[in-house]
């Protein structure tokens, strides 16, 4: 069975409190936006160009681990061209039906965020392409002889689309995206920034070296980040006097059983399972699904990335296999196998 994991960098419901909280937190404009400089810098050219044009910006594709901002990256750029966003999901849209409901229902310069774009199916792909491309949209009416094509003119609009997979989009719409970019992990400085300032949106008080300490702990990541500042804020609520200072964060995080490193009992897991079952050789993605209980999916999207980032695993064309620094970390020898 899957460990539930506060280090879990997709959203848990989206219904929840905790979406709701996760949504206030989100920056609305690039001045607000901590951290991705490269990314904002070229994103900022391109949105000028297209506002000094009177022209939709080209459409964006983002991509890189869960959890970086690429939701809040799309929100941000669609207020700064000051349009509406329609935001959907690729398993939302089932069928052609549903996707030509979206696009008739778009204005001029709207943007269209589609998460998890690489999971629409190959029927839907094909009717984006030309919306994409033509902005236009041939759907069939009627059914058997009877039945024929129309084409609809549609608004300019802007996609973007975000995807962990960029290797799983189709080649034809993936070329239609004019503007390719990968959200890399954040530094530990932007990281305490980012907590400074949830933190203050939340009313909470942190103190430096408080926000500084969780930003080691966070894997990196913006969400993982904002999700322990509110469990160390519940912590301090309880066990002092609602501020956040460097013994309650380290008090919170030891019940929370995050190491110094960002990694939950659910790493430590994966981890002292490779070592002890295989020792330095490779392992294959199947068996290590079967080691945590979760999909292999879930191992390349959320365990991976950290893991591979701080150079605790590595891919071979065997498998993926723990490196020495996995060992030092856990204490454990070398050659124990």
């Amino acid at each position: 069975m899957a460990i539930d994991r506060i280090v879990d960098t997709s959203v848990h419901d989206e219904d929840s409190e905790e979406q709701r909280i996760e949504v206030t937190l989100r920056p609305q404009q690039f001045g607000e936006y901590i951290g991705q400089e490269r990314l904002k810098k070229n994103l900022k050219l391109a949105i000028d160009a297209a506002k000094k044009r009177g022209e939709p910006i080209d459409h964006v594709l983002l991509y890189g681990p869960p959890g970086l901002g690429k939701t809040t990256m799309a929100t941000v750029i669609a207020n700064e061209m000051g349009t509406n966003i329609r935001v959907t999901a690729g398993p939302a849209i089932e069928r052609a039906g549903d996707l030509a409901s979206i696009l008739t229902n778009l204005q001029d310069g709207d943007v269209l965020f589609i998460d998890e774009i690489h999971r629409l199916s190959r029927a839907i792909e094909e009717v984006l392409y030309a919306a994409m491309e033509d902005f236009k949209l041939d759907i069939v009416i009627g059914k058997g002889p009877a039945a024929r094509s129309v084409r609809l003119d549609l608004p300019r609009f802007t996609v973007i689309g975000a995807t962990t997979r960029t290797g799983s989009l189709a080649a034809p719409l993936r070329d239609r995206f004019g503007h390719i970019y990968r959200l890399e992990f954040y530094t530990p400085d932007e990281i305490s920034q980012i907590i400074t300032r949830a933190a203050g949106i939340l009313d909470s008080k942190i103190d430096a070296d408080a926000a500084r300490l969780l930003a080691t702990r966070a894997r990196l990541t913006p969400r993982i980040a904002n999700r322990l500042l509110k469990r160390v804020r519940d912590y301090a609520d309880v066990h002092g006097n609602g501020t956040i200072d460097d013994g309650l964060t380290r008090r919170s995080l030891d019940m929370l059983e995050i190491d110094e490193l960002g990694l939950d009992p659910a790493d430590r897991q994966l981890l002292v399972s490779m070592i002890d079952h295989y020792g330095m050789n490779p392992v294959g993605l199947n068996t290590l699904a079967a080691m945590t209980g979760d999909e292999m999916t879930t191992i390349e999207d959320f365990y991976e990335p950290y893991l591979l980032q701080i150079g605790f695993i590595e891919r071979t064309p065997r498998g993926r296999r723990a490196t020495p620094k996995a060992y030092k970390h856990l204490g454990r020898t070398l050659n124990a196998e």
